[in-house]
């Protein structure tokens, strides 16, 4: 080991092998003390000079790998590393035979700066990543909304508020607190009195944070209890084609301003947000549409009209539809002594194709009530109507006028290649109605007759369709339900409420097809109330029948 007295007077001995080295390089005897440092190491360290303790002249990280070095023979596994002054630097010991050290200090700020970047963008990668997940995962908007909010208080700033367009006098506001649930609330607000908000709700880049005086920020921009604010940045949410709205980040006054790369970040965020909040509004618009569209499509509910019980139930072919290619309507009669009409029909086909089909006809039919006396002339017009049509398809119909008189209904029945429809007795007796005709849609002329019959108190017509009596099931799973069977069903059902026999033919066709696939299935009952009531009216008795 070479003396500290035989250096004390210069750094490196003349000649020294050291002083030619790239690196910073020290000297340290067993005792921790300067033996030599290179001409590197005194510009690093400038108070490491031979004889003085290494832990008063090096960094502590330095020191205390010195000391684990203390015994003869033992290497490092790894580098050693930290900081002096400004720049990092590891730290390579070459343990000498006598126990003295030599380190080599090799600067690693680049190669750490590097690693600090990767690192982040990791981390940034990972967090959009997560984001995109828990945003796409909802088409609710508000749901997307709150997740946009939660997500960049928890992982940009210290609260963040995310901004929908506004449809009124109030904006909707979502705002989240680090570490808070968000909360919703329409505030009536200006977005022109915040720099940047209008901007960036209309999808223009908004005013840099830079610009933005955190002082100016209005109360309801501020979540209560936040503290001062110390920066704020406002990004647009770019939606498809339109934005989807503003994100707001605030950071408190003891929190590092927002930085360059923090806001291209954020801008990234955003724009996963806002494509996430556009696909949600949209969806919700479409659903909106579709609803209001779906009323005109979707079958009636039906009760007493006229002194008559009606009772429908439908059945979509799919457990996830709710309109097919069956249809029923009953239209109440316009002057009170006339027949209200009753119209169920099939479709060819099944889904959201025959259902268009079954509104063009059902709108039809209303367009020709004013002739519902004569069913041979509404059926021959809408056939010439569903044959001028773009539809190929064609269909199946059975109209009914019924019309109270006295205790009794008088019924009407046509059917255009359709089931005839069955009239159940008040003794169990099922009987087919004695009508038939050609399908709709489907030759050049349509033609059909007509039954007429009349219900006693607790009787009843049935109208269905053939997914009933076509529905496959049973013991072998081919097995047809079968117009036999209806009848024997209907043969149980004597005297019983139309709304109960309707459940009953549903429940029945249910059991028999099981899990496995089938038609749509319709089915409307007509029936004569058992009771009577009367009821005094300007001086006059009137009959009133309920069910």
């Amino acid at each position: 080991m070479v003396s500290p007295e035989a250096h004390s007077d210069s750094t490196t001995e003349p000649g020294s092998p050291w002083d030619g080295a790239p690196y910073p390089v020290l000297l340290t005897d067993v005792q921790g003390m300067v033996v030599l440092s290179n001409a590197a190491a005194a510009v690093l360290l400038p108070a490491a000079r031979p004889g003085a303790r290494l832990k008063d002249v090096a960094p502590a990280w330095l020191s205390a790998a010195h000391d684990v070095l203390r015994t003869p023979g033992l290497e490092a596994s790894r580098p050693l590393s930290g900081v002096m002054g400004a720049r990092s630097f590891e730290a390579h010991p070459s343990v000498q035979a006598d126990g003295s050290v030599v380190w080599w200090l090799v600067d690693d700020t680049d190669h750490r700066l590097v690693r600090e970047a990767l690192t982040v963008e990791r981390e940034r990668t990972a967090f959009l990543a997560e984001a995109s997940n828990m945003l796409l995962s909802s088409l609710n908007l508000g749901r997307c909304m709150g997740v946009t909010a939660q997500l960049a208080a928890e992982y940009l700033a210290d609260a963040a508020l995310v901004v929908a367009p506004s449809r009124g006098r109030r904006m909707p506001v979502v705002t989240s607190l680090r570490g808070a649930s968000p909360t919703t609330k329409h505030e009536a607000a200006d977005p022109n009195d915040v720099p940047g908000l209008s901007e960036a709700l209309r999808g223009f880049p908004p005013v840099p944070s830079r610009w933005i005086d955190p002082g100016g920020a209005p109360r309801w921009m501020v979540p209560e209890d936040f503290g001062p604010v110390g920066s704020i940045v406002i990004t647009p949410l770019p939606g498809h084609g339109v934005p989807a709205g503003a994100l707001i980040l605030l950071r408190r006054s003891d929190t590092m301003a927002f930085t360059q790369n923090e806001e291209v970040f954020a801008q990234l965020f955003a724009a996963r947000a806002g494509a996430a909040m556009s696909a949600a509004r949209l969806y919700a618009e479409q659903a909106a549409i579709t609803d209001v569209l779906m009323q005109e499509l979707l079958p009636p509910t039906l009760h007493q009209i006229c002194g008559i019980d009606f009772a429908g139930g439908y059945r979509p072919s799919a457990d996830h539809e709710r309109v097919g290619g069956d249809f029923y309507d009953v239209h109440p009669a316009a002057v009170e002594g006339e027949a209200s009409l009753v119209a169920l029909g099939d479709v060819c086909g099944k889904g959201l194709e025959a259902a268009v089909l079954t509104g063009k006809i059902r709108n039809t039919l209303q367009a020709l009530l004013p002739m519902a006396d004569d069913h041979q002339r509404m059926i021959s017009l809408l056939n010439t109507a569903l044959l001028t049509s773009h539809h190929t398809r064609f269909a199946t119909l059975v109209l009914a006028s019924a019309v109270r008189n006295g205790s009794d209904v008088e019924l009407r029945l046509t059917s255009a290649g359709h089931p005839p429809p069955l009239i159940l007795r008040k003794n169990g007796t099922v009987e087919e109605a004695d009508t038939s005709g050609t399908l709709v849609g489907a030759l050049p002329h349509a033609t059909a007759r007509t039954a007429a019959l009349t219900l006693s108190p607790g009787e009843s017509c049935v109208l269905y369709t053939d997914g009933i009596t076509e529905a496959k099931g049973g013991l072998t799973g081919d097995s047809q339900f079968g117009e036999d069977r209806l009848k024997r069903a209907l043969g149980q059902c004597g005297g019983m409420p139309a709304e109960s026999i309707v459940e009953h033919v549903q429940m029945l066709a249910a059991q028999w097809v099981g899990h496995r696939p089938h038609d749509d299935m319709a089915v409307v009952v007509i029936a004569a109330p058992r009771t009577h009531h009367l009821t005094a009216v300007s001086g006059h008795t009137r009959g009133r029948f309920t069910s």
